[in-house]
Order: structure tokens, then sequence, then C-alpha cells
């Protein structure tokens, strides 16, 4: 199956909606999607909402996706190798699931979001499994470790026989609770603390000014290379501001983590040799906001001299919906039942951990 069938499946049958954190809390979250049949897998890791990571069958091992995640290795030389490892974990966890349930054939999807936060100061994780768009199982954070074993909570039949198969002596469970507990947050602080210096950095931005006569007149400003990503693009003729015929396309993200964005202005001909347009860039990296002279900047292109950004842009586009879509299939929908169904918590060696709500 290809890689666009394969997010076309998810697509058609999940509702999309991103769990939100709040504003103090910092978040580490992984979210993996299999669709068999060849156990097509794909998964985005997210700190603080932004992603970080991400792997698909394809390419076969994990990459980065921000500037910060690709110096890792200078601390942590074996990271990009455990990463790779839990997607093996996951494959054959995805192998088990259809064998238990004699449906190693035939269209279906298991979804896995594991992840860890911290929520002034207490310590929250979450390990739950989705199959074929139902809750199948979650991670018990109310266990007991003096019984030896951790324990998951099962949706329904299926999933009891499957975990009776797959862990039924809870080294999955205990395995998993550890790691929320200890590496997980271990691994958001130093994450944070590691990404700071790129969130905080200020970037300047390469800006550029076309002319287009075809199909229609139109100026268009484009501004790359810029962080953070709060940026604001106008117009002015004669000094004035133009609000009007202005289309401001969505800001999109570049493989060094900075960001692009343009703005396009609809101008009839006869006023481009009339008045005096320019385009002004306001943003946190300049002293004092950049005016560009459309007259002096800009190259006269034709209607086809833009095919290249387009395509990139459409990429990019592309890029971002399949994001929101694997975020989107690992939000559980509110429990109205009460029991195993209701937010946990565990005291454990004087540390509390629950359930990421």
């Amino acid at each position: 199956m290809s890689d666009s069938r394969t997010i076309l499946k998810v697509l058609l049958f999940l509702t999309l909606s991103v769990y939100v954190s709040p504003a103090d809390a910092d978040t580490l979250q992984f979210f993996y999607t299999a669709v068999t049949p060849g156990i097509n897998v794909t998964v985005v890791g997210l700190l603080d909402g932004e992603q970080f990571v991400y792997y698909n069958s394809s390419i076969k091992k994990m990459i980065s996706k921000t500037e910060w995640i690709q110096k890792i290795s200078t601390y942590d030389k074996d990271y990009w190798n455990r990463e790779t490892e839990r997607v093996k974990y996951y494959r054959d966890t995805v192998d088990t699931v259809m064998k238990s349930l004699n449906q190693a054939e035939g269209d279906h999807t298991l979804q896995w979001m594991l992840g860890c936060g911290l929520d002034n100061g207490i310590v929250r994780g979450y390990s739950q499994y989705r199959y074929d768009g139902d809750d199948f199982i979650s991670l018990d954070l109310n266990w007991n470790p003096e019984f030896g074993r951790g324990t998951w909570t099962a949706a329904n039949e299926k999933a009891e026989i499957f975990i009776n198969k797959w862990d039924p002596k809870g080294d999955h469970a205990r395995k998993w609770m550890d790691y929320l507990k200890y590496d997980c947050i271990d691994q958001l602080k130093k994450f944070v603390n590691h990404s700071r210096e790129t969130v905080e950095r200020k970037v300047h931005s390469e800006v550029s000014v076309i002319q287009k006569h075809s199909p229609s007149p139109e100026l268009v400003c484009n501004v790359t290379g810029f962080f953070p990503k709060a940026v604001n693009i106008t117009w002015r003729k004669d000094g004035e501001d133009v609000h009007e015929v202005v289309k401001l396309r969505m800001l999109l993200i570049n493989q060094d983590g900075s960001f692009q964005k343009r703005s396009i202005l609809k101008v009839p001909a006869e006023e481009l040799q009339k008045h005096n347009y320019t385009c002004v860039i306001q943003h946190s990296s300049l002293e004092k906001e950049l005016v560009l002279n459309v007259n002096k900047q800009s190259n006269t292109k034709d209607g086809g001299s833009d095919g290249g950004n387009i395509g990139i842009i459409f990429a990019a586009v592309i890029t971002l919906l399949v994001l929101v879509a694997f975020v989107g299939v690992f939000t559980w929908k509110k429990r109205k039942s009460s029991g195993a169904e209701k937010p946990h918590d565990v005291q454990q060696n004087g540390t509390e951990i629950h359930p990421l709500k």
C-alpha cells in the first residue's frame, strides 16, 4: 500500500481533534499509526505541541523536524537508536494484535498514543491504544507496585483476549509505567531546556518582491527564513496602507525550523505605472520595520515563473494536514462511564503521576 493510500485510510474514519496543553504545562507526546496489510507505520513526536521528529515506513528511520533536535547526539548518542527500536517494538505489537484477534488479513488500523507532561509540578502520563478507530487498551496508572505487576484496562472482549496473550505477567505495563515516570519526564526536561535556545532565538528574514503580469497583474512579497513565527506583512500605496485585494498566504515551516510567508496584492496594470507600492515587514528580529519599494526591488515575471514555489507550498500544506491527522487519531473521546475510565492517581516512591487529561 502506498503512503498516500495509508494517509487516506486514516483520514476517512477518524475524527480530528487535538489535545491542547495548558499554557503553563510542558508535554512530550508520540503518536504512532499503523495501517494493514503490510503494517505501514507513521510516527509523529511533539514537544509542547510542536513537531520535532517524524517516521514513516518509506524512510525507515526517525528523522528530525526542527533544528534543536538535530543536535541531540551531542549529549545523547543513543537517542536515535532508541527511537528506531521503539518503532520496531510497535510493529511487533501490531503483529501480535492481528494474530491474537485472527485478523492478519484485511484493512485494519492500530494507533498508540504515548506521552508525559509536567503541569505545575504534577507529573502526568498515558499509554493508550485504539483499534479500528475504537478504544482498545490503556495503561492503568492506579496499580500498586507491591503486587509485582502493572495492569492494562481493556475496552472490550477483543482487548481482553489480546492482553492475556500479549502481557499476562504485566511486563509491558511495568515497562511503560517506569518510562512515563522516569525516562519520559527526564527527556521532557532536557528537551525543553535544549530547545529554549532555538525557541528564543531571533533570525532575520530574506525578502523578495515580484511583479507578475499574467494571468492578472499582481505583486508578490515573499518573506522566508525568519524566526520566531510571528510576522506582519502589509502593503502601502503612495505611503498609505492598502487592505483590499490583499491575499495573505498561510505560514509555512522550512526544513531548518524557520518560517516563510507571502502576501499577494492584486493591482491593475495602469495602477502600477501611476503609483508607488511598497511591501512592509515587521518582525521581532528587526530593529525597525523593513520597507521594500516594488519598483526598485522587484523583478518582472510572467505567471509561470512561480511554479517551483507553488510546489513547495503544496507539499508543506500536505505535511501539515497529515500531522494534524495523526495527532487527531489519538485524541480519545471523553469518558462517560465510571471506574477504570476515570482519571487515576498513583503514589509511587513519593512521586505522583496522573493520566494526561
